[in-house]
C-alpha cells in the first residue's frame, strides 16, 4: 500500500463506504477506527454504529479489495456500498429472532423437565429427565448458540477478545460439565441454566438488532420520494426516459404535473407549483418559474415545466437529507456503547469470580469434581438475567401500556431518552396543527354560486381547493356541469358554466389578507374570497400547561412561512422560528443540546427526519410521513397531543423502576454470591435463586401495567 495522507488533505481523499455487520460493542468501534488509520494509504476511519457502517478515506490509489483485506486482519468481514444511501440488507436481525425463539421454546420445555429434578426425583426417573433436557438442550445450544460461538471464533482467530468470547465459554463449560452429570448420573445437570442464559443474552441482542434496522428503514424510506427516473430531452428534439442512475449534469428532465423530480435542477422553461413539504414542511405549493431551483423528490403539481439538472444520485438535496437523518441517528449510539462497555466489563468479571473459586477450592483440598460444581454454581447464580430483565421487563411493560392508550414505542431505550427531556420542539404543519384545512367562511359564497365551485374544486389537486370540496360535499352539494377546463400554471382552475367564464384562483393583492385562501370568480362579478384554517390539534392548550409542569419548555420550529406560523404561534403563547430547512433544524437541536437540554422533537413531515433522528428524543403523529414515523423514536394514534405528556409521565414511572430493579437485581447478587463462592450454595438453589431473582424483577415491572395516564 502507499504513505498514509497528510491530516490537512483528508477532506479532500476519496471516502469509501463499507458495510461492517459484525461490529457488537465499543471495543469493535474503537478497534476499527484505531486499527485502520495505522494502514498505509488510509488516512481516517469513522464508525457509525447504528447503520453497521466504516466511512474510510484514503489515497485514490488505494484499492477497495485492499481496504477489505486491513479490515479483514482487524477480525471483521465487510462489504463495500455505492455512492447511494439505500442501506445495508442483512439477515442477522432475522437470525437472531429464530436462534431467539428455539432458546425460548427450549428453555420452557427444559424448565419443565427440571421440576420434577427439584421436585426430589431420584434413581432412573431423574437420569431419564436429565436425558431429556439433554437431548432438548444439545441441538439448542449448538443452533442458538451460533451467534456468540462464530463472533468468539472469529474474534479468538485473529489473536483479540470482545464480549462473546466469556459468555461462549461460560455456555459450553456448563453444557460440558451438565453432559457429564448426565453420563455418571450425578444428582446435577444445568441444561436450564445455560438454555435461559442463550434466551436472555439473545434477546436483547435482537432488540438491539431491530433498533438499528428501523434507523436504516427511515433513511431508505426517505430515499423512495426520488423518481425512478425522468423522460429526457435531447438536442434533436427527441425525448426519451432515463433512469435515475443515469441522469447527468446538463440534461434536460421534462415534467410533467403530477410527477415527481428525479434530480436537483433549474427551470428553464413554464410555471407550476410545486409541493416542497419533502424539504420546508409547508402544506401549501409553492409557485415556481423560470430561473428557481427544484430538488429531487418535490412533486410539480400542476402544470409541466423544463428543468435542466444540475445534480444527482447523492448530490441531491434528498440525499443530503438522508445523509443528515443517518448521522443525526448515530449520536444516540452513545448509549448503546455505555451498555456495550457495561456487558464487556460484567461478563469477564462473573467468569473470573469462577475462575478464582475453582482455584480456591482445588487449593483447598476439595477435588477437581467438587470445586468445578461450586465453579458452575457460581456461575449460574451470576447469571445476568436479573439483570439483563431490569430494563427490558420495565420497558415491555410501558409499552404494552402506551400501546393501549394509541402510542407505539418503538425502541425501548427511547424510553430512558424520553424521561430526560427537558425541551421541546414542536413543528407547526401536521404536529401542532392538523394538517388539514378547513373552509373558515362558507357563508360568503352564495347558495347559487357552490355547485359551480365545487365543479371548480373537483378538478384541482390543490391542498386549498380539495378542502373545499370537501367543506362543500359534507354539506351535500351537488356539482354543477362545467366544460372546457383549463389549469393555468401557478394560477388555479377556470371553466365554463354555460355561456360565463368561472374561476377558482389565487387571490389578487388586494384581496389576500390571509395567508390560506382562494377566490371564486363568475363572470364579471365581484371575486369571492374563500379563507381556510388549519386548526390546532385537540387538547393543545392542555398539553402545553402539562409540559410546563413537568418542567419542560416547549417552542415551534418550522419550515413554513413566518405569516402562516405566528398566528398559531401567538393562540399558543409560543416562540418560533420560522423557513427552517433541514440543517436549520438540527443546527438548533445542536445548540440547546450544547448548552446542556436534552430535546424532544415533534414532528411529522419528510423535512423533518433528520431533526426526529436528532433529538435526544422524538415523537411522531400516525399521520406523519414513512420517513418521519421510521426516525421518531414514538408514534401517537389520533388527533390529541395528549399523547405526547403521557409519554413522558410513562417513560419517567418507567426509569424509577429500572433504578428499583437494578437495586432488586444487584442486591441478589450481593447476597448470594459470597454464599456460593464459600460452597453454601448447591447448583441446584443457585438456579432456583436466580429464577427467583428474574421473578421479582418481572413482577415489580408489571406494577407500570397502569404508567400510562
Amino acid at each position: 500500500m502507499n504513505a498514509p495522507a497528510p491530516q490537512a488533505s483528508i477532506s479532500a481523499l476519496p471516502e469509501t463506504l463499507f458495510a461492517v455487520p459484525g461490529m457488537r460493542c465499543a471495543g469493535c468501534i474503537s478497534k476499527i477506527e484505531t486499527g485502520l488509520t495505522q494502514v498505509p494509504g488510509i488516512a481516517a476511519a469513522r464508525v457509525n454504529f447504528t447503520a453497521k457502517r466504516v466511512a474510510i478515506s484514503h489515497l485514490p490509489e488505494t484499492t477497495i479489495p485492499e481496504i477489505q483485506r486491513a479490515i479483514a486482519a482487524l477480525g471483521f468481514e465487510s462489504q463495500p456500498l455505492g455512492d447511494e444511501l439505500a442501506g445495508f440488507s442483512d439477515e442477522s436481525s432475522r437470525e437472531l429472532l429464530k436462534a431467539m425463539a428455539v432458546a425460548g421454546f427450549a428453555m420452557m420445555n427444559i424448565m419443565l423437565l427440571s421440576v420434577s429434578v427439584w421436585s426430589g426425583a431420584t434413581g432412573g426417573t431423574k437420569d431419564l429427565f436429565h436425558w431429556l433436557s439433554a437431548l432438548i438442550a444439545l441441538p439448542t445450544v449448538a443452533y442458538s448458540g451460533r451467534p456468540f460461538f462464530r463472533s468468539a471464533w472469529n474474534a479468538l482467530k485473529n489473536r483479540r477478545t470482545n464480549m462473546d468470547v466469556p459468555i461462549a465459554i461460560g455456555v459450553t463449560l456448563t453444557t460440558a460439565l451438565s453432559l457429564h452429570e448426565t453420563f455418571v448420573s450425578g444428582p446435577h445437570a444445568y441444561f436450564d441454566g445455560v438454555v435461559m442464559l442463550l434466551f436472555f443474552l439473545l434477546t436483547g441482542r435482537w432488540l438491539d438488532s431491530v433498533m438499528r434496522d428501523r434507523a436504516r428503514d427511515g433513511v431508505s424510506a426517505l430515499l423512495k420520494h426520488k423518481a425512478a427516473g425522468a423522460l429526457v430531452l435531447a438536442e434533436d428534439g427527441t425525448s426519451g426516459w432515463v433512469n435515475a442512475d443515469a441522469l447527468k449534469t446538463g440534461m434536460v428532465m421534462l415534467v410533467a404535473a403530477g410527477e415527481r423530480l428525479a434530480a436537483d435542477g433549474i427551470v428553464i422553461k413554464g410555471r407550476s407549483q410545486f409541493d416542497l413539504s419533502l424539504l420546508t414542511g409547508e402544506s401549501v405549493p409553492v409557485l415556481v418559474a423560470v430561473g428557481d431551483i427544484v430538488h429531487a423528490g418535490t412533486l410539480n403539481v400542476d402544470a409541466p415545466v423544463e428543468v435542466r439538472i444540475t445534480a444527482t444520485g447523492a448530490a441531491t438535496a434528498l440525499a443530503d437529507i438522508a445523509r443528515l437523518m443517518e448521522d443525526a441517528g448515530q449520536s444516540k449510539s452513545r448509549y448503546v456503547r455505555i451498555a456495550d462497555r457495561a456487558a464487556r466489563y460484567y461478563a469477564p468479571a462473573v467468569h473470573t469470580l469462577a475462575l478464582l473459586s475453582f482455584a480456591g477450592w482445588m487449593l483447598a483440598g476439595a477435588g477437581w469434581h467438587q470445586s468445578l460444581l461450586i465453579a458452575v454454581a457460581v456461575l449460574i447464580i451470576t447469571c445476568p438475567c436479573a439483570l439483563g430483565l431490569a430494563v427490558p421487563a420495565a420497558q415491555i411493560v410501558t409499552a404494552g401500556a402506551l400501546m393501549k392508550k394509541g402510542i407505539l414505542v418503538k425502541d425501548g431505550s427511547a424510553l430512558e431518552r424520553l424521561a430526560e427531556v427537558d425541551r421541546a420542539l414542536f413543528d407547526k404543519t401536521g404536529t401542532l396543527t392538523l394538517g388539514r384545512p378547513e373552509l373558515v367562511n362558507r357563508e360568503a359564497l352564495p347558495a347559487s354560486a357552490k355547485p359551480v365551485a365545487l365543479g371548480l374544486a373537483r378538478n384541482s389537486r390543490h391542498p386549498l381547493s380539495q378542502a373545499l370540496r370537501r367543506a362543500l360535499e359534507a354539506e351535500g352539494v351537488a356539482a354543477a356541469d362545467i366544460t372546457d377546463i383549463q389549469e393555468i400554471a401557478g394560477q388555479g382552475v377556470e371553466a365554463l358554466y354555460g355561456s360565463e367564464r368561472v374561476r377558482l384562483e389565487r387571490p389578487d393583492a388586494r384581496s389576500a389578507g390571509a395567508s390560506l385562501a382562494v377566490q371564486f370568480r363568475q363572470g364579471d362579478a365581484p371575486a369571492i374570497v374563500l379563507t381556510f384554517e388549519d386548526g390546532v390539534r385537540p387538547d393543545v392548550q392542555s398539553a402545553l400547561r402539562q409540559l410546563q409542569a413537568l418542567g419542560i419548555e416547549s417552542s415551534i420550529v418550522s419550515g413554513d412561512r413566518a405569516e402562516a406560523v405566528q398566528p398559531v404561534a401567538r393562540e399558543l403563547g409560543l416562540t418560533a422560528q420560522t423557513g427552517m430547512h433541514p440543517q436549520d433544524k438540527l443546527d438548533t437541536i445542536s445548540r440547546l443540546s450544547s448548552a446542556g437540554h436534552k430535546v424532544l422533537m415533534i414532528g411529522d413531515g419528510l423535512n423533518d427526519g433528520p431533526a426526529l433522528a436528532a433529538g435526544h428524543a422524538s415523537l411522531a403523529p400516525a399521520s406523519a410521513s414513512d420517513a418521519g414515523q421510521n426516525a421518531a423514536d414514538a408514534v401517537f394514534m389520533g388527533d390529541s397531543l395528549l399523547p405526547v405528556t403521557i409519554a413522558i409521565r410513562a417513560a419517567r414511572a418507567t426509569q424509577r423502576i429500572v433504578r428499583q430493579n437494578f437495586v432488586l437485581a444487584i442486591g441478589y447478587n450481593v447476597i448470594a454470591v459470597p454464599l456460593a463462592i464459600m460452597g453454601l450454595v448447591t447448583p441446584l438453589i443457585a438456579a432456583l435463586a436466580m429464577s427467583g431473582s428474574s421473578i421479582i424483577v418481572v413482577a415489580n415491572a408489571l406494577r407500570l401495567k397502569g404508567a400510562a395516564k
